[in-house]
């Protein structure tokens, strides 16, 4: 399966967009959300200095038809409410494709993360842009277990290595002696170390932000 982060610029028409503009120290983490038919249902921790004016501002918003605080404090406060603009609810519930959360919205930008089949992130990205959402993506990849990245036999010898001290510095069991104890010749356990160390560092390397140019979303879900 592919993993997606995006950042979604809301349209100025959404209430959302509105007070976070209004209000650009405050953060809003979506907890939990429901669709329905034609609304949303969602819980919202806004926290920041101006929480008392941004709680009014939704209050007052002729988009929020519901609104009850769970919880409150200067600086804080828990917000259960319904929307006639759950934007990002309605393209997650027309893709088929869950949104995880929590998600962060802040000054008009929200960030998501996505999990399931590039055909449904494709179906996702074309419902952003129905509904009138521009997003832009940080980064796409293979969500594989632990178990898909090394093989039986590279996760053995590397965690013989690390049990050993053979990454130690200083390190406590050489490269001979770590292939006696697996018993096993000194250049396999040579190979196969190093073909698990590519396959973690390359994994490493690719989950850092901004490594590679972005491209449209359907490009990067075709690429194989």
């Amino acid at each position: 399966m592919a993993q997606a982060t995006l950042t979604v610029t809301l349209p100025e028409q959404v209430w959302i967009e509105q007070v976070s503009t209004d209000y650009p120290a405050a953060t809003f983490r979506v907890l939990a959300a429901v669709p329905g038919a034609d609304s949303g249902f969602a819980l919202v921790r806004v926290t920041g200095s101006d929480v008392p004016d941004v709680v009014d501002a939704m209050n007052d918003h002729p988009q929020i038809t519901e609104l009850t605080l769970a919880q409150w404090s200067e600086n804080e406060a828990t917000i259960h409410f319904e929307t006639t603009a759950p934007l990002l609810l309605f393209s997650s519930q027309e893709s088929g494709m869950p949104i995880e959360l929590p998600v962060e919205i802040r000054d008009g930008e929200a960030t998501i993360e996505v999990t399931g089949s590039r055909d449904r992130l494709a179906e996702l990205a074309e419902q952003l842009e129905h509904f009138g959402l521009q997003y832009r993506i940080e980064n796409v990849r293979e969500r594989l277990h632990e178990s898909q990245l090394l093989s039986e036999r590279q996760l053995e010898v590397v965690a013989a290595a690390v049990e050993q001290g053979y990454y130690d510095t200083p390190r406590e069991c050489s490269l001979t002696e770590l292939a006696g104890h697996l018993d096993i010749a000194k250049s396999t356990c040579s190979e196969t170390l190093h073909r698990a160390e590519e396959a973690i560092i390359k994994r490493f390397v690719e989950d850092l932000p901004g490594l590679e140019e972005e491209e449209p979303l359907e490009q990067q879900l075709a690429a194989d």
